[in-house]
């Protein structure tokens, strides 16, 4: 079957959200030193690349970057987990990579200055394992392609630390329920869900470990936290794929 897409979420989250240097406390802070969203430029550059390299004639990129549980499943066969992360680079047509990477171009250019480069990266592709991983546990042998499962992520963190700094979330709230409830919303008009091809599970997947980075991020925010904030990452990523483990148990 061919690969469903993981459409990213258009509409655009709030800006009044506050900086992290601009808070109470912020002498404790690590605050960015340069502002500009230099990683997101990078992710969509690589990402459109990509895509140019799958327009070529018989090109097998999208067969080896784009993301089936059955690849992660020793069982199956020689395992290629690099998967996980690739999926996010490939998309399924000129639209879905469009949309896409105007969503991270929104959403990069708040959140990466708040954050710096690196700890944005590390959101977008935590929240990318995550959205891969709940694919795996949830549509065990669908193939799927897009970078849905690591804007939600970026969604749910901008939505996490915008809280925890005290700044107005509720339209980042209202965005997300919207672009997470769209596939649902054209399921029940099409009469149904398995003829939308949208990727929720990894919307969901991404919106969780995404939420998950944020709030690490927001409660280590201090210089002297570095370490623990470091540790807490890790373990996150560490229990993400564990999870691989269930479908590799239950669905061979």
């Amino acid at each position: 079957m061919p690969p469903r897409p993981a459409e990213g979420g258009l509409a655009r989250p709030a800006q009044g959200a506050a900086t992290l240097g601009g808070s109470r406390g912020a002498s404790t802070v690590a605050a960015p030193l340069d502002r500009r969203p230099l990683a997101t430029y990078w992710i969509i550059g690589i990402t459109v690349v990509v895509y140019l390299t799958q327009l070529i004639p018989h090109s097998p990129v999208q067969q080896w970057l784009a993301l089936n549980s059955a690849y992660l499943i020793p069982a199956l066969g020689p395992i290629e987990p690099w998967r996980l992360i690739t999926v996010l680079f490939v998309h399924s047509g000129w639209l879905h990579i469009g949309l896409n990477m105007l969503a991270l171009w929104m959403i990069g250019r708040i959140l990466e200055p708040l954050l710096g480069h690196v700890r944005f990266l590390v959101i977008y592709l935590i929240s990318g394992i995550g959205g891969s991983v709940a694919v795996a546990l949830l549509a065990p042998g669908t193939w799927v392609v897009g970078a849905s499962g690591a804007i939600f992520g970026l969604f749910g963190a901008l939505l996490i630390i915008g809280r925890h700094i005290g700044a107005n979330v509720s339209g980042i709230a209202i965005i997300i329920a919207i672009n997470f409830a769209f596939p649902f919303v054209v399921g029940l008009l099409s009469g149904s869900l398995a003829a939308v091809q949208i990727s929720w599970q990894a919307h969901l997947g991404g919106l969780i470990a995404g939420s998950a980075v944020g709030f690490i991020y927001a409660r280590t925010r201090s210089i002297r936290r570095r370490r623990l904030q470091i540790g807490l990452l890790i373990a996150l990523t560490v229990v993400l794929l564990a999870l691989l483990i269930i479908p590799a148990t239950f669905y061979v």
